[in-house]
């Protein structure tokens, strides 16, 4: 399994791009500005698009995405999220208004888009890719994604805040049916800096100080690498530093996403 960075930032500016990973040629994790960075063929091949969440940062490329390629497909586009997240692109953006409503153009019986509702802790199979819907606690209704690849779990916290119930659910990864397979890299957000500490737990997002503390939750046993995304452009030089002045980044392999990197799972 690859996994290919689009986007890992927090907002937009010259060189950022907001969340999208995309994993072989037909699988989209959440759908921010970084999807633009794709040629039309790269968008065309995409079957499957896993949302974290509603919010923005994460769903901005992907009515334009579908406008820049359902004619040029044969079946629609699947949109895999929980039901509040559907119900919310429904409402407020394949409206009719902000877009067309593409689950029902050309027609209801062969849309552009096709709805596929999951939920927290459910795993479903695309193509061939197991893929686990793990918790997040976050202002809206939100879940993370676990891929298992050939080695291993590529894990994404999607936005979160504290959230116990996530260490627990990569524990129960390498449990899973056979083949049974270690976490291989988690990715997790850190979206402020510890002087934006108030504006990250009433956004319910993490900070240095609250990613520490959800970081000694891991197992004992974890050596999975740790890579940090979604920090805000004004702030992620500052974020760096406040983690690497943290006691346990001496003792994880804690690393920073770029955008364009690729992760052979």
């Amino acid at each position: 399994m690859k996994v290919r960075v689009l986007g890992c930032s927090g907002a937009i500016a010259r060189d950022c791009r907001t969340t999208s990973f995309l994993v072989n040629h037909n699988i989209l994790i959440d759908a921010g500005t970084g999807v633009g960075d794709l040629t039309l063929e790269e968008m065309r091949q995409i079957d499957h698009v896993f949302l974290t969440h509603s919010h923005l940062d994460h769903i901005a490329a992907l009515p334009l995405m579908l406008d820049a390629v359902s004619s040029l497909r044969s079946q629609p586009v699947q949109v895999h999220a929980l039901a509040a997240t559907i119900a919310a692109l429904q409402a407020h953006v394949f409206n009719n208004i902000v877009w067309p409503d593409f689950s029902c153009v050309p027609s209801a019986q062969s849309p552009f888009l096709r709805y596929v509702p999951l939920a927290a802790g459910e795993t479903v199979t695309a193509d061939g890719l197991v893929v686990r819907a793990l918790p997040a606690v976050h202002s809206v209704p939100a879940v993370g994604y676990a891929l298992r690849g050939q080695h291993g779990w590529w894990a994404f916290s999607g936005d979160t805040e504290r959230n116990p119930a996530l260490w627990s659910a990569l524990e129960q990864l390498a449990e899973a049916p056979p083949p049974q397979l270690p976490v291989a890299a988690l990715v997790i957000e850190t979206a402020f800096s510890n002087r934006e500490s108030d504006l990250a737990r009433r956004s319910q997002h993490l900070s240095p100080t609250t990613l520490a503390a959800e970081l000694a939750l891991r197992a004992p046993t974890a050596s999975y690498p740790i890579y940090i995304t979604h920090t805000k452009p004004s702030e992620t030089e500052l974020i760096l530093q406040e983690i690497n002045q943290l006691e346990l980044a001496r003792d994880m392999k804690i690393g920073w996403l770029q955008a364009g990197q690729v992760f052979e799972v």
